[in-house]
């Protein structure tokens, strides 16, 4: 690295503006890593990132492949099981383990994908709305209603059958028809916030209304939308599990956990694992999110984190 440019004032000052961010930073892991249920949510959630980006270097299955002469083969401790398909096959002779591995991906894609597109389109509108209120707030906020009347699932489900089931389309539904909550979680921040001392001195000494808004506002509001969208990951990837059941969500033949307790329900009687398999898979996964989400929302909250 070049010396000069180490000691250049610009250099330090930058360094000394990301210093309090990294600070706080280390103290909101530390608090969470403080909770047990967090710490275990965490590290649960972990293993199942990495199970699923590392499938296809550690287990070389392919999900697609079909075998008739291996169907609803029991998974490997029940009897008649086999270590070439630990968690059994299914009715095509598909083995399990790779179709689930394969059905995380999708899920947490679309989960994570799906909330930082409706993050983006509510921190947006709602730093408007909140900051400029008058007709403005009025305007987005009538819309926000008109969101929130129409059923989410019948919406999703409406625009789908629209343009189609894909990964894309999916994602892109999920993520417009969730924007309101956090608009109106934004809003309500920025409405407190634009009267604060901090915004009225930046006000008066003609600081222009959008670095107000990058520099003074949004990094107040930014703890509450990470605990709301850590939770809100695992709403979307319940309602992509329910749309793939429905055979609305990802198109065939790709395997995704609601498509799989969709085909699996109808040998629930002979093949359990077809239907159980994939569903503990998303509860483990939301149930993962849901306590770092917790740990997440104690360590940012300064009322709690003491108790």
């Amino acid at each position: 690295m070049n010396t000069r440019a180490t000691e250049s004032p610009g250099f330090r000052q930058a360094v000394e503006s990301l210093a309090p961010r990294i600070r706080l930073t280390l103290e909101t892991a530390r608090e969470v890593v403080k909770r047990p249920s967090a710490l275990a949510g965490g590290i649960l959630l972990l293993l199942i990132l990495m199970a699923s980006v590392s499938f296809p270097v550690l287990y070389h299955t392919d999900p697609l492949a079909q075998d008739l002469l291996a169907r609803f083969t029991p998974p490997v401790w029940q009897s008649g099981g086999v270590w070439s398909h630990p968690l059994g096959t299914d009715n095509l002779g598909r083995d399990v383990l790779s179709r689930l591995l394969y059905g995380s991906r999708v899920s947490l894609l679309v989960g994570f994908t799906a909330v930082f597109v409706a993050e983006l389109v509510g921190i947006v509108l709602g730093l408007i709305s909140g900051y400029y209120g008058g007709k403005t707030d009025s305007f987005i906020m009538r819309i926000a209603d008109i969101f929130m009347a129409y059923p989410f699932m019948l919406l999703t489900i409406s625009v789908i059958a629209v343009l189609g089931p894909s990964i894309l389309n999916l994602i892109l539904v999920l993520g417009i028809s969730d924007w309101v909550t956090y608009a109106r979680t934004i809003r309500g921040s920025v409405l407190s916030l634009k009267r604060k001392e901090f915004v009225e001195a930046s006000r008066a000494i003609g600081t222009h209304n959008i670095i107000i808004i990058i520099r003074h506002i949004l990094p107040n509001v930014i703890s509450p939308l990470l605990v709301l969208g850590t939770l809100r990951v695992a709403n979307i990837i319940i309602w992509e599990s329910g749309l793939s059941y429905l055979g609305m969500g990802a198109p065939p033949p790709m395997p995704t956990w609601g498509r799989m307790l969709a085909e699996g329900r109808v040998y629930i009687g002979d093949a359990w694992w077809l239907v159980t398999l994939p569903g503990l898979a998303i509860m483990f996964t939301i149930l993962s999110i849901n306590l770092l989400g917790d740990g997440l929302r104690d360590a940012l909250d300064p009322r709690l984190i003491n108790l």
